[in-house]
């Protein structure tokens, strides 16, 4: 059962991967969903987050500080943009899909604390 947390980890951190390179792909249209000036800039500054985040958390490096900063970001994503986004729906299809974005980073974010609780107390190699 101890590959069972190496999976998981992985698992979580991969997606983060993608995501954090579909910023970089997707920059000009991700920009107006950017509730502050600068919205380009903020793209590829979260982008290069989510990827530094998702390596940090597979390589076992900075992962527990990575995984809080990580969660403070998502949560960050929930409430600024798409918590903004359900609030201005312009119609149901819309606020349905910012409800869903919100959970997901909601949901993430959780995970993302409850990861570096664990990786905070589980050593990086394991002990024979």
């Amino acid at each position: 059962m101890n590959t069972l947390p190496t999976v998981g980890r992985f698992m979580y951190a991969l997606p983060l991967l993608a995501f954090g390179a579909m910023h970089f792909m997707n920059a000009g249209a991700l920009a107006g969903m950017v509730p502050i000036p600068g919205g380009v800039l903020w793209v590829y500054v979260t982008g290069l987050a989510l990827i530094a985040a998702a390596i940090a958390i597979m390589a076992r490096k900075k992962a527990v500080l990575a995984a809080q900063l990580l969660g403070l970001m998502l949560l960050s994503f929930a409430i600024g943009v798409h918590l903004m986004g359900v609030m201005n729906a312009p119609d149901q299809a819309a606020m349905q899909s910012s409800i869903s974005s919100m959970l997901k980073d909601l949901a993430l974010a959780g995970a993302a604390w409850f990861m570096s609780g664990h990786l905070a107390e589980s050593p990086a190699t394991p002990t024979v």
